[in-house]
């Protein structure tokens, strides 16, 4: 039991730090070379991991683990719900457009749709946003309870880039604008030169099922275009949720 839990902490942490090698996954887990080295050698057998392309000796996870989240989403309709809509707001927008889902703390990319432009925003399948950077998780964010919400505040906030917004009072204050207007905005928070705008999505039951965001290039996603993607945005939501179970 102890092997599969020491594998498992390897594989999250590979996931986490990617592309990582052994002397730093060791340090990391405070776990001996040698079974660092067992474990990635396990989990590249099984199909988890795999060496990273042109650096030597550092590790990467493969596209299983998010297959295998895509087949449990399968048999919700979220992504099949929502995929027209985001598809006709990408083209209207000529951005890349992106859904995520709730997961504790954080959410999950699921989808993505690519923008036709050279210069454009872009994140693997499988990347995990964090709340307070992420356009997407500040929607999800405004979407929440008072008490989790100061819950949330309460916690220390990690600048992702210089413009994250770390101050628990000047973020609960943007929250709060959130709600009123039904759209986050964000620049340059998550990654340098990309600005966002998002939306939540609810179920019928009023659960937030999951947010997502246009993205693009802070150059040419300007402040002046913030509410009339932000609309086009809220529309696309509109039609979405009338589907939603």
């Amino acid at each position: 039991m102890n092997s599969v839990l020491t594998a498992l902490r390897v594989f999250e942490e590979v996931a986490a730090a990617q592309p990582v090698g052994l002397s730093e996954l060791s340090n990391r887990l405070d776990v001996p070379k040698s079974t660092v080295q067992r474990c990635l050698k396990t989990l590249a057998d099984a199909g988890w991991l795999r060496p990273a392309i042109n650096d030597a000796g550092r590790w990467v996870i493969t596209g299983k683990a998010f297959s295998l989240g895509s087949a449990l989403s399968a048999g919700d309709d979220l992504r099949d719900v929502a995929l027209p809509e985001l598809s006709r707001l990408q083209a209207e927008t000529g951005e890349t457009v992106h859904l995520a889902v709730p997961d504790g703390n954080e959410l999950v990319l699921v989808e993505r749709l690519d923008s036709a432009h050279q210069l454009r925003a872009f994140l693997p399948l499988g990347t995990r946003l964090p709340l307070h950077a992420a356009s997407n998780g500040k929607a999800y964010l405004a979407s929440l309870s008072d008490a989790e919400i100061e819950e949330f505040l309460a916690a220390e906030l990690t600048p992702v880039t210089g413009r994250t917004v770390t101050d628990p009072a000047a973020l609960g204050a943007e929250l709060a604008e959130i709600r009123r207007r039904g759209y986050a905005v964000t620049d340059q928070e998550l990654h340098d030169g990309i600005a966002a705008v998002a939306v939540a999505l609810r179920g019928r039951g009023g659960a937030v099922r999951g947010c997502f965001s246009v993205s693009g290039p802070a150059s040419r996603l300007t402040p002046d275009l913030y509410r009339e993607y932000g609309e086009r945005a809220l529309a696309s939501r509109a039609a979405i949720e009338r589907f939603l179970s």
